[in-house]
């Protein structure tokens, strides 16, 4: 399945002009000290794009963690919990549901319990209450999702950019995807392009690093994507763990993420059939949503027919009151990581690892002798 072309809407360029000049002022008010951003006492890492669109924000959020959990560092993550049916400051517990927090923060909450997940649309005033738990204290934090929040001085801006949308080839909202100008990516002190794909040759390394005309003090790095095998999502009612494909399933798969390709191109070369049913991001599952999914998945043959979908609508799905029964022993996850390409994987774990331990509150972290595994 390929990728479709990047689609500018070039009529709208006169919207995109105001929009612009509206985006303009309001970076020229942070600039020239007018509005206000604030520095903290912890390293603080923003994960951030210049689009409204997916670009994997979250696979790369749980990359940071892992990394910087192995180094012996109290994480935590804060981002505004988006489409979540709370008001300010919510820290996040197992009890903890998508509705409460949000699908993503949910999901980070699940996979790494022993880390502080919080969700506040103010977020100073989250970091605020994160810098004051104990036992033990926060050591690091992780803006999801926070570029353009520039109340909050980040001292570690990561800014990503899709490989099949490149900033750089995109226009301004609401011709294009640009929540602000491509020339603001001088904010960032770390560039990553991702969605890349494994067979990326050296020349398209080179090309896309010319496109994107960095500064001299931004570092630039690629990264893919690399799938886990499927789990259950309702491993009580599921009639086995991790689901190996052998190429003989029916798959149905149900997405309610910004861009399904990848997964796509993941998943139909290893099965029977793939039928997809595709929501967009963040989707709440209505009745007549769930209705459909089972009549799209009675449809299917054979005794291995799964219902896959990603993990971030698996947390909406498996707190869901109407979802029918039936179909939770078939409902699989399937996890996603990041992989860092052209053997820079040594080089961005230092670059991220260097800024924590010298902006530290605790300077007592001994060196790590291996600290380019995640």
């Amino acid at each position: 399945m390929e990728e479709q072309p990047i689609k500018i809407f070039r009529w709208l360029y006169p919207a995109s002009w105001l929009y612009g000049i509206g985006v303009y002022l309001r970076n020229k008010l942070f600039d020239w000290g007018w509005l206000q951003s604030k520095s903290f006492s912890v390293p603080v890492i923003c994960i951030g794009n210049l689009v409204a669109g997916g670009t994997g924000k979250t696979p790369h959020t749980e990359y940071l963690i892992r990394l910087l959990s192995n180094c012996g560092w109290n994480v935590a993550t804060l981002s505004r919990g988006y489409k979540r049916k709370s008001k300010g400051y919510v820290l996040a517990d197992a009890q903890s549901s998508a509705q409460q927090i949000g699908d993503e923060p949910k999901q980070m909450k699940g996979k790494f319990p022993d880390i502080r997940v919080a969700v506040d649309k103010d977020r100073c005033h989250g970091i605020e209450k994160l810098l004051a738990l104990e036992n033990p204290p926060v050591d690091v934090i992780l803006l999801d999702d926070a570029f353009q929040h520039r109340y909050v001085k980040a001292g570690l801006n990561i800014l990503l950019t899709d490989y099949h949308r490149l900033l750089c080839d995109d226009a301004l909202l609401p011709a294009g995807q640009l929540r602000e100008p491509a020339e603001n990516k001088q904010r960032a002190q770390v560039v990553i392009v991702t969605k890349c794909p494994d067979d990326l040759k050296p020349i398209d390394f080179n090309i896309i690093t010319k496109k994107l005309h960095l500064y001299p003090y931004q570092k630039l790095f690629f990264s893919g994507f690399q799938y886990g095998q499927l789990y259950p999502a309702f491993p009580q009612k599921a009639q086995s763990g991790r689901f190996a494909l052998n190429g003989t399933e029916q798959l149905l798969l149900v997405t309610g993420i910004a861009s399904p390709v990848p997964l796509l191109k993941e998943l139909k070369p290893k099965v029977e059939h793939l039928e997809h049913v595709a929501f967009r991001d963040h989707h709440h599952f209505t009745k007549n949503d769930l209705l459909m999914i089972r009549e799209r998945f009675n449809r299917l043959k054979g005794s291995r027919r799964l219902i896959v979908t990603t993990e971030k609508d698996a947390a909406r799905l498996k707190e869901h009151p109407l979802l029918p029964a039936e179909l939770k022993p078939f409902i699989y996850a399937l996890p996603v990581e990041i992989k860092i390409l052209q053997r820079q994987q040594p080089i961005f774990n230092q670059t991220i690892i260097d800024y924590v331990r010298t902006n530290t509150r605790n300077s007592n972290f001994p060196e790590r002798e291996n600290a380019y595994t995640t």
